[in-house]
């Protein structure tokens, strides 16, 4: 049986964010080493899924870089395609890059590795490496929880079968989902899903505050992230979730970032494709791409994947993912995304329906097709707790990076990474000379 204060522990995307101390131990205190987790045989300081305690910080520090042994997962295969190995021109002089956070306060490359409790950063500059460092519990052939990052993988498969004439963008999702016809999701359009602008009866609130059952904890039990409280009769499943979340307003309006859309997403390509999403992220990407290690994605008691937030993978792997959008489409020697799917990526979203959420650094930015835009034309697959990956096409600059901060939301993290990653665009491709 679960705890009242352990169910607050549940979800940030498929599940609840992480309970952080006050004020935390920083990033070099924390680490699994340090702390003894999962030590010894049997482990004295233990992790697991059964109290929740994988959601507590620092115990995530441990669990996003195990995720695979604490939760059911579907596998995606790489394959048996030759590793595409991506070159090295290692640059020393990364860490003491000095920039000022959207606070004001001047810190280094390094430093901000630190603030950000990076567990795992691989920074491509024209497809070649020129910095990558892992802390903590990451090693460089292991896998990290990549949370809402698989919201943008989500986005590319339907970009894709909207190019294959797959997919109409300006159908209800119930024509697709007749399931979903009596819930919020019914009569929204799939772009309006795609671009997160549904009117839902569904809070994004991380903070569990005012009630032991949020939103998103409810969520975060009907996707398997965590055990139910005794006597719980919410939804069993995602899908059965999803039909649950009743409609809120009019869809089409203001963007909203609320996790069950990416989830529907997911749903509806199942449908169209007849295949689970672990399939298809295998067949459209892994097996082709020559990716380093095979990846996995989290599913719930039925067997559906966590379109939302399961995605497991390598770092590496993400870079690679990165780089090919990137260069538009090619890798090695192949086109996995064709260059409309590549274009409809790139497009912003409605810029003035963006502008009241009010995210630190992404003034004058939008979002669509499950992608994070900014006002320069960069792109970003973003995850709570810091997990990220990055594309600025003018700097010629790609990075991947896996966290455990100890606040789920990026609203925290976002004042030290965006400023971090501008400073760096600037010093490997200064504008002068692109």
């Amino acid at each position: 049986m679960i705890r009242t204060a352990a169910a607050l522990l549940l979800l940030a995307a498929t599940a609840a964010p992480a309970a952080a101390q006050s004020p935390p131990l920083g990033a070099a205190e924390s680490t699994p080493g340090a702390l003894g987790l999962m030590q010894g045989f049997p482990p004295t300081r233990a992790v697991r899924w059964d109290d929740a305690s994988m959601w507590a910080f620092p115990n995530t520090r441990w669990a996003f870089s195990h995720w695979r042994e604490l939760v059911p997962t579907a596998a995606i295969r790489r394959g048996r395609e030759p590793v595409t190995v991506l070159t090295r021109k290692d640059r020393l002089d990364i860490d003491q890059l000095r920039f000022k956070t959207l606070r004001g306060t001047e810190i280094s490359w390094a430093d901000a590795l630190g603030l950000t409790y990076t567990d795992g950063i691989v920074v491509l500059h024209k497809g070649r490496i020129v910095y990558e460092r892992y802390f903590g519990g990451l090693e460089p052939t292991g896998s990290h929880i990549a949370f809402s990052v698989t919201k943008s993988f989500i986005g590319t498969l339907a970009e894709m079968l909207i190019d294959e004439g797959r997919l109409d963008p300006n159908r209800p999702m119930a024509s697709y989902v007749p399931e979903l016809a009596n819930s919020g999701f019914g009569n929204a359009t799939v772009r309006q899903v795609m671009d997160m602008r549904t009117g839902l009866a569904f809070d994004e609130d991380y903070s569990g505050r005012g009630t032991a059952l949020t939103d998103v904890t409810r969520m975060g039990i009907a996707g398997g992230s965590a055990p139910a409280p005794a006597g719980y009769k919410g939804p069993d499943g995602s899908y059965a979730f999803l039909a649950s979340i009743a409609a809120n307003g009019a869809h089409g309006g203001d963007f909203a970032y609320r996790t069950p859309n990416a989830q529907a997403l997911g749903w509806v390509i199942e449908r169209i494709t007849g295949q689970p999403i672990a399939k298809l992220l295998e067949s459209r990407f892994w097996a082709k791409m020559g990716m380093e290690e095979d990846a996995a994605i989290q599913v719930d008691r039925l067997g559906t994947a966590s379109s939302g937030g399961g995605l497991v993978a390598n770092l590496r792997d993400l870079a690679r993912f990165g780089e090919m959008i990137r260069t538009g489409g090619r890798w090695n020697g192949q086109t996995i995304l064709s260059r409309r799917t590549i274009e409809a990526i790139r497009v912003p979203g409605d810029v003035a329906a963006f502008a009241s959420a009010r995210y630190p650094g992404l003034d004058g930015g939008s979002y669509a097709s499950q992608w994070w835009h900014r006002a320069g034309g960069q792109i970003m697959a973003m995850g709570v707790h810091g997990q990220g990956i990055y594309i600025d096409p003018r700097a010629e600059m790609v990075i991947a990076r896996f966290a455990s901060h100890p606040t789920a939301t990026n609203r925290a993290i976002n004042p030290v990474t965006i400023p971090a990653y501008d400073a760096l665009g600037e010093f490997l491709s200064p504008r002068e000379v692109r």
